[in-house]
Order: C-alpha cells, then structure tokens, then sequence
C-alpha cells in the first residue's frame, strides 16, 4: 500500500499538495469500504467532496459527509468498525474516535505514522486525520442518483442529485454557525453550472434547523442570494479556502461584486 500511496506523488509536487492527495486516496478507500459492506443501501454521498469525485470540483477537501437515507439495518458503530477492519486490511494503522447524537454521527479515522513513512514528517506521533460524518436526520425533500467513479477504485455512488447538494450547500452558507470558506467556493461552483437549486429541500432544511420557512422560490432565489452574500467577510472566506485550491488564482472569484455579476 505504500508503494501505491508514493504513486499518487509527482517529483517536483509540494508537500502540502501530497498531503492532500493521500488524503483523498484514504477517502476513495473509505468510500470503497462503505460501498464493499453494501452501505450505500442505507447512505447518500453529499458535501464538498462528493462535488469533487462525481463532477471534479477543483478544490480538495478534508471530510466525507453523508445523509441517512435508510434506517432500515443502518449501525454507525458497525460502520466504524467496518472502516477500521477495512483500512487494516490494506494494511494501514488506523485508530478511530467517534461521536454520536440523533442528529449527527461522524469518527475521526486517525492514521499513524503514515506521514512519516512517505517521508511527509520526522515525527512519528503525527497523525493524518479524515473525518466521516453522517447526517441521521436529513431533511425531506431530497432526490438521488447513483453515479459509477473509476478512480483508483471503481465504485457505484449513491448520492444527491445536483440540484439536491445545492440546496445542501446554500442551507451550510447561509445557516451555519460560523464561515466556511470551502462552502463559499462550492457556491460559487454552482453559480457558474447554473444549477438550479431545489427549493423544496432548501425551505425544508432551513425550516428543520431555524424553526421558519422563507418561502423560497426561483422568483425570489436571486433576491435571496443576494442579500445573504452582502453579510459575508469574503476576507475569511479566501483565507479558510486558499490551502485547498488547486488554482489560487480562483481567489479572486471570491468577491461580492464578481459572484453578484454572475447571478
């Protein structure tokens, strides 16, 4: 596995994008695993790494996230332990650190030693981390699609269909706690496609998380875009984002007046 994981480097490659494509390779891995034990009957891909893998989105990304589609047979804990069971197989040490509620479930997947063996530390103890995260009380609304990957691996996703993850982006822009620039980016990716979000999921998740419902509809989205996007600090969102993008010349896309020109 090694050797493998070596292949995913180029000679003249910085350390900092090395980091990044092993991580993916471990996330690809970890999709294999979840689509091997047959979770996919219970799981949909969603967030910003499904926008990676399904449609190349040119930024990386640290979590795998997920919403339960399923509850019939579904076992975060054997799903866990699944993933350990699996990544030792291939090889890997792995340790896993996970966190439950009724709402959300994730495992931190904690990789020793593996930097240092593809000369990416000197320290031992330096831990690569992904984060697995299942969302157990999606939102009505949503719809699916199931898409075939040959990335390393072959692999049939099941996952929200585009309009569906947009409607999950615009919900994490807008209504999350704090920001994230990644989301930002991902919003701004949409724009360009011009997808057109469903607003049916969107008013149900914001609905389920904030206790109103905005109404809106494709009469009103630019409206609404709008005057959420004059409340950003594009300043932090460019800073949070920066180390994850493939081109850094895609900051400058990052700005009020730029994404307010395309909509």
């Amino acid at each position: 596995m090694i050797e493998l994981l070596k292949q995913q480097f180029s000679i003249d490659m910085p350390n900092e994008e090395k980091i990044h494509r092993l991580r993916e390779f471990l996330q690809l891995t970890a999709l294999k695993i979840i689509y091997d034990q047959g979770y996919f009957d219970n799981l949909a891909f969603v967030g910003g790494t499904a926008l990676r893998f399904l449609f190349n989105l040119k930024r990386f990304s640290e979590d795998l996230d997920f919403s339960l589609i399923n509850k019939e047979g579904y076992n975060f804990i054997q799903i866990n332990s699944q993933l350990e069971r699996g990544f030792k197989l291939y090889g890997l040490k792995v340790e896993t650190k996970i966190k439950q509620d009724k709402t959300v479930q994730d495992t931190f997947l904690k990789f020793s030693g593996l930097l240092k063996d593809l000369g990416l530390s000197k320290l031992d103890e330096q831990k690569l981390s992904i984060k697995i995260e299942i969302d157990a009380n999606p939102p009505r609304g949503w719809s699916m699609e199931t898409t075939l990957i040959s990335k390393i691996y072959m692999i049939n996703l099941v996952h929200f269909d585009l309009s569906s993850l947009y409607a999950t982006k615009l919900h994490a822009c807008f209504f999350r706690k704090y920001t994230k620039g990644r989301d930002f980016y991902d919003l701004v990716w949409y724009i360009g496609k011009k997808v057109k979000p469903n607003f049916i999921f969107l008013n149900n998740a914001i609905r389920q998380t904030e206790g109103y419902n905005l109404h809106i509809s494709e009469n009103n989205f630019r409206e609404f875009l709008l005057a959420r996007l004059k409340k950003i600090n594009f300043k932090i969102v460019r800073k949070d984002v920066e180390r994850f993008l493939e081109d850094k010349n895609e900051l400058k896309l990052l700005e009020f007046e730029v994404i307010k020109n395309s909509i």
